[in-house]
């Protein structure tokens, strides 16, 4: 039931965690990845899930703690010390210290006072640091995912602005292995997101991150095993351009590089409206209206076939309202904007609270 290329002395029990389940032939003449394996769907794909959880919680500790952790400290304590210098010289040369050399002298000698962080200092550094190596995570994850996301979009015979293939010569199935990959290791992401979201300092929008998580990982179980992966891998795509730029905004922001975080949150606001508010209703309106008229096959389970009235009217409903949850972030991020433009700096709405 697993994958041809699976290792041979692994138990039969592991297979599934580590490898694609439900090979099958292709199909005779695919629209895509011609060259690819192809695979059913099945409950087993859960345990390939579940190794995909333990991967991404390993990779994310080993990114934060010995990568981006030292990074930030690195550069926070170096800023603090060149600003901590500067204000010395600044206090001395306003005493009039100064000797006859030019250089800064002391009542006690000419070796300069030592100066200790205070223990705000070490905190405001400390929490700044955790910030930046989360998003750091954040930043990495959307930047490779996003992109082999957009290797399967770019084989697959779907348009954002022409959405009609979605729909054509349903269903879409066997998956080609990419696709599978793709939709399993995203549904690993969200589960991952929900499990630390709690681990991180709790944001101001818990509520609505929570239940942004649970609507994408419904649609994204459903339109798995609906056979509705076309309009998933776009909707995916569409979603995480914009999720690069928000976590990279937010690491300039933490390492005190305000200007980046402005330019790169202001290309953020951009590619959110486009891909959210335009590309993403482009999307629901052809689900709204394009479904119904392309696809003619209703119920047949044992076919493939699980478009019904009530399974098109659960998915529409669930984008609608995934929809209505960025509108409120949209709202949100306007707040931000303004604050840019009005010379206040960004500062996410919806990022942590730091009271």
């Amino acid at each position: 039931m697993n994958s041809y290329h699976a290792l041979q002395w692994l138990p039969s029990y592991l297979v599934p965690f580590v490898s694609l389940s439900y090979p099958t032939p292709p199909p005779v003449n695919p629209d895509s990845f011609h060259h690819s394996a192809y695979y059913k769907t099945g409950v087993l794909d859960g345990c390939f899930i579940i190794t995909c959880i333990a991967v991404m919680a390993v990779l994310r500790d080993i990114v934060r703690i010995f990568v981006m952790e030292p990074f930030a400290r690195w550069k926070l304590t170096r800023t603090w010390e060149r600003s901590n210098s500067h204000h010395i010289q600044h206090n001395d040369n306003k005493n009039g210290l100064i000797n006859g050399n030019g250089h800064a002298g002391h009542a006690n000698g000419d070796s300069k006072p030592k100066s200790v962080m205070s223990a705000r200092d070490a905190r405001k550094i400390h929490r700044s640091v955790l910030r930046f190596a989360e998003q750091g995570w954040s930043a990495i994850y959307y930047t490779f995912q996003w992109s082999f996301g957009f290797y399967v979009h770019r084989n697959l015979p779907t348009q954002a602005l022409n959405p009609t293939e979605l729909w054509s010569n349903y269903p879409h199935i066997p998956l080609a292995g990419p696709v599978k990959f793709y939709y399993l290791t995203q549904t690993a992401f969200y589960l991952h997101q929900i499990l630390i979201l709690n681990a991180e300092a709790r944001r101001k929008d818990h509520v609505q991150m929570m239940t942004h998580h649970v609507l994408t990982i419904f649609l994204m179980v459903m339109s798995y095993f609906c056979n509705f992966t076309r309009i998933g891998c776009l909707i995916m795509v569409l979603m995480d351009w914009n999720d690069i730029f928000l976590p990279v905004a937010k690491m300039f922001r933490y390492i005190g590089l305000y200007t980046l975080c402005d330019i790169t949150f202001t290309w953020f606001l951009i590619s959110w409206f486009v891909a959210r508010h335009v590309l993403f209703v482009i999307v629901i309106k052809s689900a709204w209206f394009d479904g119904p008229r392309l696809i003619s096959v209703g119920w047949v389970p044992e076919l493939g076939h699980y478009y019904s009235e009530r399974t098109y009217d659960t998915f529409v409903y669930l984008l609608v309202a995934l929809q209505v949850i960025q509108i409120v972030w949209f709202w949100m991020i306007c707040r931000i904007a303004w604050r840019v433009i009005s010379g206040q700096g960004a500062s996410d709405d919806r990022s942590d609270d730091e009271r």
